[in-house]
């Protein structure tokens, strides 16, 4: 089946330098509109192929692109190419399929203090990613686990503050000091993605924005994608104050062990701040983002007790898949990369 997609010709021999390689037709698709000149040329290209599989590598990459030209753009593309219709039209396509597919398995939703509770209580088989590098972890799975987090964290928390002008009163005043925290709390050396940056250098990787792109995976952009998602649709805002309390609620544990992993793996000062820093600042945030921010939002407002309650099963959804990919491929002693990094300089 070959079905029409109404989006400019690519003009020219290739993508912009700096841009990642497609992974399919839709990608190709999304790369090919954006180097094809400025917004509005009228230039139109039909896509073969549907969007049935919204967790494929193409779906998932092509999606990020679109993304990515609302936060810090793409190399050589024109900012103008933001709000262009024929863009926006073939995002909502490609963003119909995944949020539905997110829903299927995020079904069934618990209520929201059901879902709030399960946050709260780690399992005592944990079985993550920070359970493995902590546990069994070598330099080389510190090193790509680091290029994963890097998709979110070198931004870090760009994609919520789309957040804070939808919700409004005491709730939006707390979450916007939670977020006060994630840029620094007015130090700029102290900003969460300065911080991440810092220990990716310690780790001998490159702290470019976007530098590795071409080699994450699917299931690592599909959970940067949601939280975008999620953050710049209106509809979809208690949804993303769930997804976000996801996030606060669990991290200080995992930080922790993070850290004590990246300590084991030689990562020294600047190699373990980061989540050093995450494992105090989100003790205090869970509190926060659960007293002064959900239970403000809902007691205004109940009918977004379900939406919130979604947003941390969407949260579990794209998180799993996550971690499943990674601990799959490293415990068949495989790349979680879709190629590997070059040895390391250390």
């Amino acid at each position: 089946m070959r079905r029409a997609v109404r989006l400019r010709r690519r003009t020219g021999s290739g993508p912009v330098s700096g841009l990642p390689a497609a992974r399919g037709p839709l990608s190709a698709a999304v790369l090919a509109l954006l180097t094809a000149g400025p917004p509005g040329a009228g230039r139109m290209l039909a896509v073969p192929g549907s969007l049935a599989e919204p967790w494929s590598e193409d779906h998932q990459l092509a999606l990020h692109l679109c993304y990515e030209l609302h936060d810090r753009g793409l190399p050589g593309v024109r900012d103008g190419w933001e709000w262009d219709p024929e863009l926006l039209r073939f995002r909502q396509e490609l963003e119909r399929p995944f949020l539905a597919a997110v829903r299927a398995e995020a079904e069934p939703v618990p209520p929201l203090p059901e879902a709030l509770e399960a946050l709260l209580t780690e399992p005592p088989d944990g079985t993550g990613p920070s359970h493995f590098l902590l546990a069994e972890g070598e330099r080389r799975h510190a090193r790509e686990y680091l290029v994963h987090r890097s998709v979110y964290h070198l931004k870090e928390a760009d994609p919520q503050l789309w957040m804070l002008p939808r919700i409004h009163g005491p709730a939006q005043a707390v979450l916007t000091a939670i977020l006060y925290d994630e840029y620094g709390a007015g130090r700029p050396e102290r900003a969460h993605a300065r911080l991440f940056a810092r220990m990716m250098a310690a780790f001998g990787l490159d702290p470019a924005y976007g530098h590795y792109l071409d080699l994450v995976p699917a299931p690592t952009l599909a959970v940067v994608n949601l939280m975008t998602l999620l953050g710049l649709h209106r509809a979809l805002r208690g949804a993303a104050v769930g997804h976000f309390a996801t996030v606060e609620i669990t991290s200080s544990p995992g930080s922790a062990r993070l850290a004590a992993a990246l300590a084991r793996l030689g990562g020294g000062p600047d190699g373990t701040l980061f989540y050093r820093e995450h494992i105090e600042a989100d003790a205090v945030h869970e509190q926060l983002v659960r007293r002064g921010v959900i239970e403000e939002l809902v007691g205004d407002e109940p009918e977004f007790a379900r939406d919130v309650a979604f947003g941390t099963a969407a949260a579990g959804v794209v998180d799993g898949r996550f971690a499943d990919h990674l601990l799959g491929r490293w415990r068949a002693g495989r790349t979680s990369l879709r190629s590997p990094l070059p040895d390391d300089p250390g």
